[in-house]
């Protein structure tokens, strides 16, 4: 009853992974096996939706911008780039993880919900500020945006596989952040994966050039966080909307902007940032 009154409902699915998974749990590899799995899982499920809606209206009705399809080539350039990066980017920085960073403890108590959910909460918000100061430097700063960023906005109507056609620079920035803000804070090991898994599924959905119900920015009240809607216009309008989840840096930063309907009808990106052709 104690338990249950501090919160330690998720006690018996910890309990559950330390008593059946407990070496793949200490892996360095853990982390890193389990956002790329998540990752391409998403991106799979996007790409499907993607290559069915020009033929199903039920799946084109959500699309941002529903006259214009994400072709064969489309897939196949981003997917190029992605692998590039995860086998010559992740692959190698995991590999030293696995050499030089010692196995995981695994303490025998799960954290609370609360401390599991604030955990979560308070690395999304350290993340976002992070990314946040870092996007805009690269968007105000000439040469590092032509340099690093300049790639990530080749498509000026994203699509899922577009959220890693980074830079090696940009992907290391973002993964560096993702893995010490949990260290920053404090945080339990499931709360680090949990912050991983969520943060890769948003960041996968701020891409996904898609408008559901379910929508993280649909479900979060009040406009606090920018969401598909919001990035898709950034990338429209590379002057605006630089966090990549909530909505307040670029309220008091004053590049908030609000996105209309079925996209917009014109750009104010430079040509060299202008969507590619096929």
């Amino acid at each position: 009853m104690l338990e249950i009154s501090r919160g330690l409902v998720l006690q018996p699915f910890w309990d559950y992974l330390h008593q059946n998974h407990h070496d793949l749990l200490r892996s360095p590899l853990f982390p890193v096996v389990l956002s790329v799995s998540i990752y391409f899982l998403l991106v799979g499920v996007y790409t499907v939706l993607d290559l069915l809606a020009p033929t199903w209206p039920s799946i084109n009705r959500y699309r941002l911008h529903p006259d214009k399809p994400v072709t064969w080539p489309n897939i196949w350039t981003t997917l190029g780039v992605t692998v590039y990066n995860h086998l010559f980017f992740i692959f190698p920085a995991a590999v030293a993880q696995w050499l030089w960073r010692p196995p995981t403890p695994l303490p025998p108590e799960a954290p609370s919900l609360w401390s599991f959910s604030l955990g979560i909460l308070g690395c999304m918000v350290v993340f976002d500020f992070q990314y946040y100061l870092w996007h805009l430097l690269h968007h105000r700063v000439p040469w590092l945006y032509r340099t690093f960023h300049a790639i990530h906005h080749q498509y000026n109507q994203p699509f899922s596989l577009v959220t890693q056609y980074l830079s090696g620079w940009e992907l290391f920035s973002v993964g560096f952040w993702a893995t010490i803000d949990p260290i920053l804070l404090n945080c339990h090991c499931l709360t680090t994966w949990g912050f991983m898994v969520f943060n890769v599924y948003v960041s996968t959905e701020d891409h996904c050039g898609y408008d559901f119900p379910w929508a993280m920015h649909n479900l979060v009240p009040f406009g606090l966080w920018g969401g598909a809607p919001k990035h898709d216009a950034h990338h429209q309008r590379p002057g605006t909307n630089f966090a990549p989840f909530f909505s307040h840096w670029d309220w008091l930063g004053g590049t908030n902007t609000v996105p209309t309907p079925c996209g917009y009808s014109g750009s104010e990106e430079p040509d060299e940032m202008r969507e590619k052709r096929d």
